[in-house]
């Protein structure tokens, strides 16, 4: 990771530690910005007893949640930091006394105005995959989490940020000739369900709301494995297809009940099993969180085998950019 990336890390996680006890961590941010912080709720509520929430920046000012105060730490994200909700969210947030950290690519944003903090990422092909949006998030939480516990593990976290291009790489590779097979079978389906759970649910809910819906304009829905079999699951026909993330974590199970049984009526199931990945490099308390990196890998070459095969520009809008609303 860069140095400067470094740096900006350490110098929020201190000011975390300033708080005299801190009460409660909120993620705030639209779209992918959003999605791709989850998994730093996930790792939160299962590594310690700060309680941790996701929502999206409009949401959380509307919401205006009670606790939330100078024992409060918002952190918003938006790539060109300049989406207006997320900055009204960390505004929000100052206002209410709360200490605020942005997370940004472009330098000198709004967002970074309008935050106490801000940690910079890089962005595009050849880039390594520490210093992309998610190795810097995955640098600030586990490095706060050893701030708060005191328990060195972390450093077991940390320590695999060193070796994620390379193993960011061989699933490239892994999956390159799979992902082709797929979206060559899949490209004139009207509509495709991604289901997923757990550390995978936000890389799951970017591919269907980001991925297809914003990018391809197919028609998609995210299900969460644990509520497929609460409606969803009668939608499931020979002829339905489904993109299932099968986590390696304590959501498994939830996610092979719905592989299982999607299989069993549908013809078209295509499963990315996190269990096929190979993280050798990386300690066994931190697979798991390691591995939705790893399906973000493999479902952005699923975006680009789409993009390919049907002709349709990753970059094409009807409405962003172009229409105020």
């Amino acid at each position: 990771m860069k140095k400067q990336y470094q740096e900006e890390i350490t110098n929020a996680i201190k000011a975390c530690q300033k708080i005299d006890g801190i009460n409660h961590i909120y993620f705030a941010a639209c779209g992918g910005s959003m999605a791709f912080m989850q998994p730093a709720e996930y790792i939160i509520n299962r590594e310690c007893d700060i309680p941790a929430t996701i929502l999206p920046s409009r949401e959380f000012t509307t919401r205006d949640p009670h606790d939330l105060g100078e024992h409060s730490v918002v952190v918003t994200c938006s790539h060109s930091g300049s989406t207006p909700e997320t900055n009204e969210a960390a505004k929000f947030a100052k206002e209410k006394g709360a200490l605020t950290i942005g997370i940004a690519f472009t330098p000198d944003s709004d967002l970074e105005k309008n935050s106490d903090y801000t940690l910079h990422y890089s962005w595009g092909k050849g880039t390594d995959a520490s210093d992309l949006n998610t190795g810097v998030l995955y640098g600030f939480i586990f490095g706060l989490l050893k701030a708060v516990t005191g328990d060195a593990k972390y450093d077991k976290g940390l320590k695999a940020l060193d070796d994620l291009e390379a193993i960011a790489e061989r699933t490239r590779q892994q999956f390159g000739d799979t992902t082709k097979k797929w979206t060559s079978e899949l490209k004139r389906e009207k509509l495709i369900y991604a289901i997923g759970s757990g550390i995978n649910l936000g890389e799951t809910y970017s591919f269907s709301a980001c991925w297809l819906q914003e990018m391809q304009w197919i028609n998609s829905s995210c299900i969460d494995s644990a509520e497929y079999f609460h409606g969803p699951f009668e939608i499931t026909d020979f002829d339905v297809p489904f993109i299932i993330c099968e986590g390696m974590g304590v959501t498994r199970k939830m996610d092979q009940r719905a592989v299982d049984f999607a299989k069993k009526h549908s013809e078209k199931v295509y499963v990315i099993d996190n269990a096929d990945f190979d993280m050798h490099e990386i300690d066994d308390d931190f697979k798991e969180y390691y591995s939705q990196i790893l399906s973000g890998v493999v479902f952005r070459q699923l975006a680009e085998g789409f993009s390919y095969e049907r002709g349709h520009s990753l970059e094409a809008r009807r409405y962003m950019w172009h229409l105020d609303y």
